[in-house]
């Protein structure tokens, strides 16, 4: 399996994963954002922040 690189675009804390494809979320180790794989150029992962949704608890 080939080691996937990357940089969080939100803290640029450089991100080493395997087993992820395009369209699959993860989130950044350093400041716990939501991370979407939009694109994989040469074992270099493109990278775009997702909108977390927020629960409504009705309150």
């Amino acid at each position: 399996m080939m080691e996937l690189t990357g940089t969080c675009p939100e803290c640029e804390t450089k991100l080493s994963i395997s087993a992820l494809t395009v369209g699959e979320t993860f989130t950044c180790p350093e400041c716990l954002l939501t991370l979407r794989i939009n694109a994989v150029d040469n074992g270099v992962l493109e990278l775009e922040m997702v909108q977390k949704q927020l629960r409504d608890w009705g309150q």
